[in-house]
């Protein structure tokens, strides 16, 4: 990892229940490192950075649990959990699974989960063995909200 305290300040800005500025985010972000698609292949366990994002309340909402990055072709974005506790792939919410791309974003290539039926994407950076940092970008009426990205956690189950 480029800058050793950024696992830390991360897990802060997570844990900050009150609220997180995005231009926090942003300088976190930058200090992080690049992942490559084939490098994030598992099963997560997903949180929000309580930014006041319109997500943060509605993910909760559908009991969105995490992701799984089955192959570079196979990945679902949206796992929920279900009334009886079972863990399932929400294709109806996410308007179909999605696929994992090497794209820029802000100047840099990163790992990039791509929506299948939605102008959405997930860029991701590394935190460390376990865990990423996501943004999720796209066409701003359908990921911004007050003109601000989504940015959530990932934690490798």
């Amino acid at each position: 990892m480029s800058d050793t305290a950024a696992p830390e300040r991360f897990r802060e800005l997570l844990a900050m229940e009150s609220g997180v500025e995005t231009t926090e985010l942003d300088q976190l972000w930058s200090r992080l490192d690049t992942v490559r698609a084939e490098d994030i292949l598992g099963s997560y366990k997903g949180s929000a950075f309580a930014t006041g994002h319109g997500l943060c309340r509605a993910l909760p909402a559908s009991n969105w649990y995490g992701k799984d990055f089955r192959s570079i072709t196979d990945a679902k974005p949206l796992i929920c959990r279900a009334e009886d506790g079972t863990l399932f792939s929400n294709i109806e919410l996410g308007q179909g699974e999605a696929s994992l791309w090497n794209i820029e974003f802000r100047g840099e290539v990163t790992a990039t989960m791509v929506y299948d039926g939605k102008a959405v994407f997930d860029h991701f950076k590394r935190i460390d063995s376990k865990s990423l940092m996501g943004i999720m970008n796209g066409k701003p009426e359908l990921v911004q909200s007050r003109g601000e990205f989504f940015y959530f956690a990932l934690e490798l189950c």
